[in-house]
């Protein structure tokens, strides 16, 4: 079967696409020694190398070294040796796809229990009712430790590049930093980071100012931004729309859509408010708004799983469609479709009543999955969502003693 799915998709920069699918980033969270990739991530991106995805994006990493979105996540950033990041790389780019790498930073979003810094644009903390005391307190950045972050992203693209990645997405969805200082309800600054739309969009778009003067004319740069937070008096479809159109003069290739925080899960169909249904392509009657006055490119991510459905969303006018569980469960869906299959297996949501611990374990049974098909094993996703959150707590508790030594020796050689 063909169709506009498996068409080239030519971006700004010059880059091709092979088709329009692509690997939606996933936080793996498999970092190895140092904070580094090692052969588990070299491993999975091979399998889904092979998979027929036009892109492959990597799971967030992290920009700054004492901020981290968990105890095992990748970090690049000045001092990161490179011959890991080169061969993974390789390792993504063996069939013939792009890869781009996911940079980020957590912000206030990090563990009570890590080490480093917890920042925000202003004080205010995660709300999560009982689950609060799980994420440490934020303190608002100071303008240099603004700058200065805004430094770390270009670096980190720069050498993203160096290390043979085709393009960066800069994350500023999902609660995470950049995403924190576009949302009213957490950016209460009143300098010239805070109040309007603008003030608040200066951050990410000094960002992608930095990192397109950082890389070569080819390298591609996109953005992950929200469609909305789902949280009454946030972020909602129309700032997504202005924020856009701030980005498209900046020589942006591509905008991810996506939607919500840890505050609001609908990333994972299961927002605060309820204006999401738990479905195929969750964001899709926003991205339909949006893509009418979009001057860039879309694509759309969020429990896509058929091939009706995401030919449903090209026809809106979308130009990428992302899928991230549903790869993790069938690594090779794209080729699948290409031969006009489905996938024989689906990992049905968790819906537990408290959505923070439901997102928490579906998370869970994702990265479970990832580690199967870094260890050459099948994907099991009936595992049961209570295994996976154990299994899950107790890798992040050895990840955070290793996180722990290597941050301190860190610290001690600079």
């Amino acid at each position: 079967m063909t169709s506009e799915l498996f068409s080239p998709l030519t971006l700004r920069s010059g880059q091709v696409l092979k088709n329009r699918i692509a690997k939606a980033a996933m936080e793996e969270n498999m970092a190895g020694d140092g904070q580094l990739p090692d052969w588990q991530l070299l491993s999975l991106y091979k399998h889904w190398a092979s998979g027929g995805a036009g892109l492959l994006i990597t799971g967030n990493v992290m920009v700054h070294a004492e901020a981290l979105t968990g105890p095992a996540g990748v970090v690049l950033d000045e001092n990161a040796p490179l011959e890991p990041f080169v061969d993974w790389a390789k390792a993504a780019k063996a069939g013939g796809a792009a890869i781009w790498m996911q940079i980020n930073h957590p912000g206030r979003q990090v563990a009570s229990d890590m080490p480093g810094v917890v920042w925000g644009p202003t004080d205010i903390g995660v709300s999560l009712g009982k689950h609060s005391s799980r994420f440490g307190r934020p303190t608002a950045m100071t303008p240099q430790q603004i700058e200065d972050t805004v430094t770390r992203y270009a670096v980190t693209a720069r050498r993203a590049e160096k290390a043979g990645f085709d393009g960066v997405e800069i994350h500023a969805a999902h609660g995470y930093l950049l995403s924190q200082f576009l949302s009213p309800l957490v950016n209460k600054r009143t300098d010239r980071w805070g109040g309007s739309l603008e003030n608040r969009a200066r951050m990410l778009l000094d960002i992608v100012r930095a990192v397109r003067a950082s890389v070569s004319p080819s390298f591609a740069v996109a953005v992950k931004l929200n469609s909305a937070d789902f949280q009454r008096g946030g972020f909602d479809a129309d700032d997504a729309r202005q924020v856009i159109e701030m980005l498209e003069p900046l020589g942006v290739d591509l905008v991810e859509l996506s939607g919500g925080s840890y505050e609001s899960p609908a990333m994972t169909g299961r927002p605060a408010d309820d204006r999401t249904q738990a479905r195929e392509a969750y964001f899709l009657d926003l991205a339909k708004d949006l893509v009418k006055t979009s001057p860039i490119p879309l694509m759309l991510t969020g429990g896509i799983t058929k091939r009706a459905t995401a030919d449903k969303v090209l026809d809106s006018g979308v130009a990428v469609i992302g899928m991230g569980t549903a790869l993790a469960v069938t690594p090779d869906l794209p080729e699948r479709w290409r031969q006009g299959r489905e996938a024989d297996r689906t990992m049905r949501p968790v819906t537990w009543s408290d959505k923070a611990l439901a997102s928490a374990a579906g998370m869970a049974q994702v990265r479970h999955q990832m580690r199967r098909l870094s260890r050459g094993d099948n994907p099991r996703p009936g595992a049961h969502p209570v295994i996976a959150l154990i299994s899950e707590r107790r890798k992040q508790r050895r990840a955070l003693r290793n996180y722990r030594a290597w941050l301190t020796s860190s610290r001690a050689a600079a």
